[in-house]
């Protein structure tokens, strides 16, 4: 073949380097693991000493079964299940795993490579310090958990500490081991971030949730719909106004409401319980029929008139003119106060704009419309005109009379 002969493959030989190619693409070395490191798996099957974790193509692994443990005795975890784990060591082609160190063998040295590689500590809630609690960890070792760093914020949680068993990370790691800090909090915000991130696709503005109200507050309540917390408005509870929160909700409460901010960069969220409610505005004609008359009650005052409350989320405005019984008035004020309860004739109900205007009956008064236009006019009269000066011409010529005399 010369030189600047070009060469012709064969079919059969390009399919055969095409698998060649293809073979070396799917081969994926084995992952080699560092202490410590987080890893999500399905579990394949369980005995009554070992969990064995499935890890995908990066081969499997296997978990003590006694740290998955419930109350009653059983593991909690069955075929298929997913969870996290943390990787400690490997033998051969087994690799060893925990969601943490836990048993009374765990000397120092084990505390001091979970402190490095972040795994979960078990322990134990021994007493409250000051500044927060002591705690007994695997092993024997004491810690230091601070107050603040037993919970997550707002958590509302009052629950016995003592003798608790819990999973901790270890912050600080000091003095071979007889200065030891550990955080529980820092555990429970990364479960909520993880479960956060597993919502993020599901949840949309709109949506119609189950949540729990955590606290209540003057403004408003904080509700937990799943693994996020956000805020509902006072003016979101219900269409009817609330003067006291505390008598409408109570932390604990289960209640559906809708959201309205997803707000996930700067974790703000906010809900509505009104939006779930029937709009009382789609029956406002029917309910409150022009010329009709209701009980109702002084919501606010305005410098234009009064918003009187009529019941089911519905408020009307009494205005200005309306009020005096035909005399004139400078503010609402002078006849009505917030709270009085006062009966009211429905003028006109415009569901749209959401207004309903209203009267009193009183102002059917025996007085005609012309001793009421007759009153207004003293209000309205012009002054008295100054006497004419008349022209120019006339006053020189009235002048000079005056001296002729």
């Amino acid at each position: 073949m010369e030189p600047d002969e070009e060469k012709i493959e064969t079919p059969g030989e390009q399919e055969e380097e095409s698998f060649g190619e293809m073979f070396d693409r799917s081969f994926v070395p084995p992952t080699r693991y560092e202490p410590g490191r987080k890893v999500s798996a399905r579990v394949v099957k369980v005995t009554p000493e070992w969990v064995f974790l499935d890890l995908g193509r990066k081969g499997e692994g296997v978990l003590a079964a006694k740290e998955l443990l419930d109350e009653a005795g059983a593991v909690r975890v069955k075929e298929g299940d997913a969870l996290e784990a943390y990787f400690v060591s490997s033998d051969g082609s087994e690799m060893l795993f925990t969601t943490r160190v836990a048993g009374g063998t765990a000397g120092s040295a084990q505390l001091e490579e979970a402190s490095n590689s972040g795994i979960p500590v078990a322990g134990v809630v021994v007493k409250e310090i000051k500044g927060g609690y002591e705690v007994r960890l695997a092993g024997g070792a004491r810690a230091f958990c601070p107050h603040s760093q037993m919970d997550l914020p707002r958590s509302g949680s009052q629950e016995e500490r003592i003798g608790k068993h819990a999973a901790f990370r270890i912050t600080k790691y000091g003095e071979k081991g007889r200065n030891i800090v550990v955080s529980r909090r820092a555990l429970l915000e990364e479960e909520e971030e993880r479960k956060t991130q597993e919502v993020m696709a599901t949840l949309t503005e709109g949506m119609v949730m189950t949540g729990t109200v955590t606290s209540v507050r003057e403004f408003g309540a904080f509700v937990s719909v799943g693994p996020i917390e956000g805020l509902l408005p006072i003016s979101e509870i219900g269409w009817d106004r609330v003067e006291d929160i505390q008598s409408v909700l109570s932390v604990g409460q289960e209640v559906e409401v809708a959201i309205t901010r997803l707000d996930w960069a700067n974790k703000r969220f906010s809900f509505s319980l009104k939006k779930t409610l029937a709009d009382p505005w789609e029956t406002a004609v029917d309910r409150f029929p022009a010329g009709s008359l209701h009980a109702g009650k002084v919501a606010r005052l305005a410098a234009f008139g009064a918003f009187v409350s009529l019941g089911g989320g519905v408020d009307g405005l009494l205005h200005i003119s309306k009020l005096g019984a035909g005399k004139r008035i400078r503010s609402a004020g002078e006849v009505l106060r917030a709270g009085q309860e006062i009966e009211v004739k429905v003028d006109s109900v415009d569901p749209v704009k959401r207004r309903v205007a209203l009267s009193l009956p009183a102002t059917e008064s025996p007085e005609t419309p012309g001793e009421e236009a007759e009153d207004y006019a003293k209000y309205l009269a012009p002054p008295p005109a100054a006497p004419a000066l008349g022209s120019l011409g006339e006053a020189l010529k009235a002048k000079f009379d005056r001296k002729g005399k």
